[in-house]
């Protein structure tokens, strides 16, 4: 034995069970993080390259009609929807509409009490 040479001793029975447990317990921590870290990309990436990716189909021309005598007085823009507020013989009327596709989503009507 020369003098660079450093002894390492042989592991009793108990050290190398202990060992191998150890080198399991890893192994099982490694694959699960791994497969975590699998389900995230997959997660992420549907939700990527789901429909919400792609462009909307074009709306042709669109008309639609008012009650008579009725007066635009508002427009806007709610999330995926098109808000138009109206006045209707004094009474206030907002009608909603799908942003792509411009269907009636919904109509709701103001009026006071008698």
């Amino acid at each position: 034995m020369t003098t660079s040479d450093t002894a390492v001793p042989e592991p009793t029975p108990e050290q190398a069970a202990l060992f191998a447990r150890v080198r399991r317990m890893m192994l099982i921590a490694g694959l699960t993080t791994a497969l975590a870290i699998c389900a995230v990309l997959i997660a992420v990436g549907y939700r990527l390259f789901k429909s919400e990716g792609r462009a909307p189909e074009p709306v042709g021309d669109v008309t639609a009609t008012l009650p008579k005598g009725a007066r635009i007085v508002a427009t806007g823009v709610a999330g995926d929807r098109l808000v138009v507020t109206l006045d209707v013989g004094g009474i206030t009327e907002i009608r909603t509409f799908d942003a792509h596709t411009l269907k009636p989503a919904g109509k709701l009507k103001f009026a006071n009490e008698p």
